[in-house]
């Protein structure tokens, strides 16, 4: 086994997975544009809901296939047809995230479980292929009941939504693939898992969003050039490049790329980042919005800022040894983070302080992650 692994060549990024992300890409924009839809002084409970379900949803999908293709890709024509079958499948899920979701439900749900087949049958033919390998087998097995089990939830959710007008199963079948993500890290074996291309591939994911969310904030100049909106797509700007560059020093300098683990967890931790950042992209486009409420503007950013560092240190669970972030790195980012929160609440009303201390918070904690990682990088 130890052999294996030293031998084991390096699994590089292929350009049809690059297309493949951009697909998820426009799936995520599609999601965002639901927080656009405005009542009351804030978003409509029931298409915030909308957005999230969406939202965590899509973000599985790349999981589950990115998941596949690192262990058992060979960038051979299998593949290929049966990724662009998904990323045709994706298109008549985009269509079907809008306001008006309900009307477009079946078809949403009828082009999610599809997709959980495609991938559950790529599966399949791995059950036959590595039909000798007790090991290989169990976790092939019970990847296709997480599969198989979610499938069969977002298509009874279809049922329940044309019987009762509830989504309670589309909400189940998003939940039960996070729980079952969180069983099976404990239950996989870590030498199976290129970890280097899987880490890379979640990069590549993060980068697209930080595009995404640089395309979303020039919205600002929608309404003409004027120095107040060159100022706030100026200081969106900065907000976008602080957090990439904090995720930038955790990627390059601290994750340890070489590491055997099966990569769940590291992947499950993505999902939720990248959920972040669509956050922190809407609450962005907010913040010049005066038909939006100060209050839940700036707390809908405190939280989505908030699960991105929660998330994003949760990535020093896979840093190298020496890269382990110590318990007053901690207590000064709670600190940063905890008078942040109260200017950002005090000073609501004034929007021009409030993206700006957005931008002295993301790059205070950029500092200190930056030096924290140098030091423990020139103390090797």
């Amino acid at each position: 086994m130890v052999r294996e692994i030293f031998e084991k060549k390096e699994k590089k990024v292929e350009y049809i997975e690059l297309i493949y992300d951009l697909i998820f890409v426009y799936m995520i924009g599609r999601s965002n544009s639901l927080l656009h839809h405005i009542e009351g002084g804030f978003i409509r409970t029931p298409v915030f809901l909308s957005y999230i379900l969406c939202t965590l949803a899509v973000i599985q999908i790349w999981m589950y296939t990115t998941y596949y293709i690192n262990i058992y890709g060979k960038n051979g024509p299998r593949e290929y047809i049966f990724m662009f079958i998904n990323m045709f499948l994706i298109y008549f899920m985009a269509q079907g995230t809008r306001q008006d979701w309900q009307s477009y439900h079946t078809s949403y749900h009828v082009a999610w479980v599809l997709i959980l087949l495609n991938i559950a049958a790529q599966y399949c033919i791995e059950l036959y292929n590595h039909r000798g390998d007790k090991a290989r087998l169990s976790g092939i097995k019970r990847t296709l009941i997480v599969l198989l089990g979610e499938a069969v939830l977002a298509g009874a959710a279809i049922f329940e939504f044309n019987s009762f007008g509830t989504g309670n199963l589309s909400w189940a079948a998003v939940l039960l693939s996070i729980l079952a993500i969180n069983i099976l890290n404990k239950g996989e074996k870590g030498d199976t898992v290129d970890f280097e291309h899987l880490s890379e591939r979640a990069m590549l994911f993060v980068v697209f969003t930080f595009g995404e969310m640089i395309i979303a904030i020039a919205s600002y100049f929608d309404d003409g050039f004027s120095l107040n909106n060159l100022y706030f797509a100026f200081m969106a700007f900065l907000i976008v490049v602080g957090l990439f560059l904090s995720y930038g020093v955790i990627y390059d300098k601290m994750v340890d790329r070489t590491m055997q683990t099966n990569g769940l967890g590291y992947m499950l931790i993505h999902v939720f980042l990248i959920f972040a950042l669509c956050g922190i992209t809407a609450a962005l486009e907010f913040m010049r919005e005066p038909e939006i409420d100060l209050l839940p503007k700036v707390i809908f950013l405190i939280i989505s800022f908030v699960i991105y560092y929660v998330f994003l240190f949760m990535t020093g669970i896979y840093a190298k040894r020496r890269c382990h972030l110590n318990v007053r790195f901690y207590l000064t980012v709670g600190g940063i983070c905890a008078v942040f929160i109260v200017l950002m609440i005090l000073l609501r009303e004034q929007m021009t302080l409030n993206i700006a201390i957005s931008v002295a918070f993301v790059f205070s904690i950029y500092a200190i992650l930056y030096f924290a990682a140098k030091k423990m990088n020139t103390d090797e």
